[in-house]
């Protein structure tokens, strides 16, 4: 039984690393613009756990300062760019592409606590940045030098790239106020203020709010309840039962996971530059991400 109990949370890593690969698939079999895909993403995914926020941790919300609801909303913020930038750029890149050089945010998150919280970077550290860094610029290189045969272009691997940098933003923004606020208080908040800006950009680039077929409604509630809830907001649960630092590198199944998901169900074949660039991203993030995790548990 204490074996079946202590294996529990490593299943439940692995359903939340499996669960945010399906995330590329799903909005790739999605035919409505990507940021109403990804404003019912959240609106979804808001809508599942603010209850359980309102009903248990009502007393958090009235607690919540003004610099952590402002610190909660510009974390919101970055999500919806994170969200928006990412969706679209799966119209215009390979998922592996995709999936791999938006996992390079744990590199930006390294950078940005360096620049803004007096973090230092370690020699270790900043070669896990540089060769993450090289790998993804590979992948870039190649894709535009391929884009008119495979349709992996470099403005997709940018926009991949803008989804890395906004999610370290709102990693960053949502560390010091997660000490002190309770996981689904603060995640409503953030998917709140996510939902407005992404209702505000669907607006503004003027697409339909409904009238979608049932197949795509199915997608977007599938978009939250899959790597919505299964994947980040299982992720957080398993976070207080394992070490950071092994969540942290589990999360780097995520593009091998997608990029099996799609050779399987898109029959999208990843070349040998996508291939290797992926695995050279990935191993620079597992660099940075353990070396800032023994950084972290040392200080």
């Amino acid at each position: 039984m204490n074996r079946d109990l202590e294996a529990t949370p490593a299943v439940a890593l692995a359903v939340a690393v499996f669960a945010a690969s399906t995330s590329a698939i799903l909005v790739r079999w999605s035919a409505a613009p990507s940021s109403v895909a990804a404003f019912y993403r959240v609106l979804f995914t808001t809508v599942l756990v603010a209850p359980i926020a309102v009903t248990r941790h009502r007393a958090a919300f009235a607690r919540l300062s003004r610099r952590d609801l402002a610190g909660a909303v510009v974390a919101g913020v970055a999500l919806a760019i994170h969200f928006a930038a990412w969706f679209e750029s799966l119209n215009h890149t390979s998922v592996a592409a995709s999936v791999t050089i938006v996992q390079v945010q744990p590199v930006f998150v390294a950078l940005g606590a360096a620049l803004l919280l007096d973090e230092r970077i370690s020699r270790a550290t900043g070669v896990g940045i540089v060769v993450a860094i090289a790998g993804a610029a590979a992948m870039s290189l190649g894709d535009a030098g391929r884009g008119a045969l495979t349709g992996a272009t470099a403005y997709g691997n940018a926009l991949a790239l803008l989804g890395a940098v906004t999610v370290a933003g709102y990693t960053l923004a949502g560390r010091s106020i997660r000490q002190r606020v309770p996981v689904f208080p603060y995640v409503t908040v953030v998917y709140g203020a996510c939902v407005i800006a992404l209702f505000l950009l669907v607006g503004a680039q003027g697409h339909p709010y409904v009238g979608y077929p049932a197949r795509e409604w199915l997608l977007f509630l599938g978009l939250a309840i899959g790597p919505g809830v299964l994947g980040h907001t299982v992720s957080n649960w398993v976070l207080a039962h394992l070490e950071s630092v092994v969540v942290s590198v589990a999360w780097l199944g995520e593009p091998v996971g997608a990029t099996l998901l799609a050779f399987v169900l898109l029959a999208e074949v990843p070349d040998a530059i996508t291939v290797g660039g992926g695995l050279v991203v990935l191993a620079g993030v597992a660099v940075t991400t353990l070396e800032r995790e023994r950084y972290l548990g040392n200080d």
